[in-house]
């Protein structure tokens, strides 16, 4: 894990790094620490990451049942509900244990016939804020209904799904030629595409186009499709209206099969503020997996931010950043919202001087969360790949973990197709200034990898344009009226 009393290689590396090497070191020291105390508890950083197989339902075949579990330790009364039980609120009460875990035990003899697979399900939480009908936090499965539009969770219990021969392409190296893609935008016709329409027209496409990996947007359930998949609801459940979570998998293989590396978008800046959907408020406070009151608060996003410092939404993040890995065969991330989760100010502030980066609106906490899940990431799988989405240029944010960074593979060089859009958009072709261009591409620390795409999708996902609109002008057709 490294040896804290000598100088970190960071810093070795880097003379504008001297005067804040107390201040790094003592962050690399909270990391080991956080680090020990994991592996003091459950082995391994991978070992303790395992929050999806205990929450939830979980299988008991020694007792011939379900347990159903969920962390709701402000709550005075949870309750189980379902088609199952003919939707009676408060029949099947849950037992709480001392770290506020509530749980029930479903045995076959009695609901063998009832709990089956597609059984639709919520549970009734008493607390704070009243009662309210939620979705678990560990739900893997979520449907919104077509006439209501209300989501609920379903009880998913496939037969296994068939990996033999699925191999995981080593998206961890020195170069990735990606295509970022959303499932339900990929498609040409009107409407939302689906996993099994991407996994047959899309997939073959970009593997022609010479790309060695596709990145998905948007995967982990949303309520509003207008989010583009960036206010998640549930964490643990790919996205219901783009197919089932065997369509998902599908698709993974079926990439792997043409060569293809398959990183997900992964969202733990912030989540959604629905009740009804989301975990804000799941227990009824204010501060299950936020800090109390406006602390809690993405402004910028309307949205709620974690509380990275707490142990057991820790402990959920990190489970989530196993999960995928590990159920979908993902072959790593592109964390999204990097720079909001690294400070209180979320970002929005020039970043002129080095003391910015060190001082106290900068969340300690988060630097320990990304720099933990990097270690999750390349021990659980060493040769997924992590992209950190972050435009402040926080020192170590893509350098490994041994040599005292974040641990972060690639940085996402957001500034490249800003670059271009003021270009194309503010500059006739004769005006373009060359040493201009020069000094905004190579523009970083030596040994940090970019990621650069020229054309952003997240610039023409709120209204403005792709540069191949721009290029092409009046000239341009809707490919729907072709």
């Amino acid at each position: 894990m490294g040896n804290p009393t000598k100088k970190l290689p960071l810093i070795e590396r880097d003379d504008w790094l001297l005067p804040v090497e107390r201040e790094l070191t003592a962050r690399y020291e909270s990391y080991l620490r956080a680090l020990r105390e994991i592996e003091k508890s459950a082995g391994s950083i991978v070992d303790y990451a395992n929050g999806y197989r205990y929450f939830g339902w979980q299988r008991d075949e020694a007792l011939e049942g379900w347990w159903f579990r969920e962390w709701l330790p402000g709550a005075q009364d949870v309750y189980l509900l379902g088609d199952f039980n003919g939707w009676q609120r408060t029949s099947l009460r849950l037992d709480r244990n001392p770290e506020g875990v509530w749980s029930i035990f479903l045995p076959d003899a009695m609901y063998a016939e009832r709990l089956t697979h597609g059984s639709l399900y919520k549970i009734h939480v008493h607390g704070d804020n009243g009662w309210h009908d939620r979705i678990p936090a560990y739900a893997t499965r979520v449907v919104q209904d077509e006439k209501t539009k209300d989501f609920t969770a379903q009880f998913w219990n496939p037969s296994p799904f068939d990996w033999q021969g699925d191999r995981p392409i080593a998206a961890r190296s020195e170069e990735l030629f990606i295509y970022e893609a959303h499932v339900g935008m990929a498609q040409e016709r009107e409407g939302v595409g689906s996993y099994a329409e991407f996994t047959e027209k899309i997939l073959p496409r970009i593997r022609e186009e010479g790309y060695d990996t596709v990145q998905l947007m948007g995967i982990a359930e949303h309520p509003y499709y207008g989010s583009f998949g960036y206010h998640v609801s549930n964490f643990f459940a790919p996205s219901s209206r783009f197919g089932t979570p065997e369509a998902l998998k599908t698709l993974v293989r079926t990439a792997h099969e043409l060569g293809l590396a398959v990183v997900m978008d992964l969202v733990h800046a912030h989540y959604v503020k629905n009740l009804n959907e989301g975990i804000n408020e799941l227990d009824g406070t204010d501060h299950l997996y936020s800090l109390p009151g406006t602390a809690g608060e993405q402004p910028y996003w309307d949205s709620k931010t974690f509380d990275y410092g707490k142990e057991q939404v820790r402990h959920f993040l990190l489970s989530n950043v196993k999960y995928w890995l590990d159920e979908f065969h993902f072959d790593g991330y592109r964390f999204d919202g990097v720079t909001s989760m690294l400070y209180r100010h979320h970002g929005h502030t020039d970043f002129v001087r080095r003391e910015q980066y060190f001082d106290e609106e900068v969340d300690e906490a988060a630097l320990t969360y990304l720099t933990l899940a990097n270690t999750l990431v390349h021990d659980f799988r060493p040769r997924a790949v992590t992209i950190a989405e972050e435009v402040s240029g926080m020192p170590g944010i893509a350098v490994p973990t041994a040599d005292g960074g974040v641990g972060f593979d690639y940085r996402l060089g957001m500034a490249i197709p800003d670059f271009w859009i003021r270009q194309l958009k503010e500059l006739p072709d004769e005006q373009w200034d060359i040493h201009a261009i020069w000094h905004v591409l190579p523009d970083r620390l030596p040994g940090i990898k970019p990621v650069a795409y020229a054309d952003s999708p997240d610039q023409a996902l709120v209204g403005a344009q792709t540069h191949a609109f721009r290029l092409l002008g009046k000239e341009k057709s809707d490919p729907l009226d072709r």
